[in-house]
């Protein structure tokens, strides 16, 4: 078996766990189907090692990456994280285009080193849809998906299916 191979396995295998990691979040996610490569927006993770896991996922899994640029202090992010979790229709297109990776953004942990890669966001929480190879295809600002005091299931599930491979 080859280095790459090993390698895409090992990837497949940590977002097998996602379904029991993201019960913290309250995503119900099918264990051959992960989502998050981390459901928690984590000052302590290391948002280049998770980007690398994505990459080999995504690749693997056929998606598109999503990092999701945000923090706990971020009340829209949590109401992305809800909204997510309870619409099995967005988390379904979601799961089915992206392996996400949700990279903190904080005063105490702003993540510079990783961020300067890409352009500023606009808000939080910021999208970059990325290729499964990690090359930067957009940058999104949120808040075109919001509806009120949340957000618009129409819009996000459009965004989803439109960044889908096919």
């Amino acid at each position: 078996m080859s280095l790459r191979s090993l390698f895409a396995l090992a990837a497949l295998a940590l977002l097998a766990a996602a379904p029991a990691i993201a019960q913290r979040s309250g995503v119900a996610v099918p264990p051959s189907q992960g989502l998050y490569v981390y459901p928690d927006y984590d000052a302590n993770r290391d948002a280049a090692a998770d980007l690398q896991i994505a990459i080999k996922a995504a690749t693997v899994l056929n998606r598109r990456i999503l990092l999701e640029v945000g923090g706990d202090w971020c009340i829209w992010c949590h109401i992305l994280d809800h909204f997510i979790a309870a619409s099995p229709d967005v988390t379904d297109a979601f799961t089915r285009s992206f392996v996400v990776v949700k990279v903190n953004y904080s005063l105490a942990r702003p993540n510079q080193k990783f961020l300067k890669d890409y352009p500023k966001p606009e808000g939080y929480p910021h999208f970059f849809i990325l290729d499964s190879d990690g090359t930067v295809l957009k940058s999104q600002d949120t808040s075109p998906l919001e509806k009120g005091d949340s957000y618009d299931r129409e819009k996000v599930l459009a965004f989803a299916k439109s960044w889908a491979r096919q």
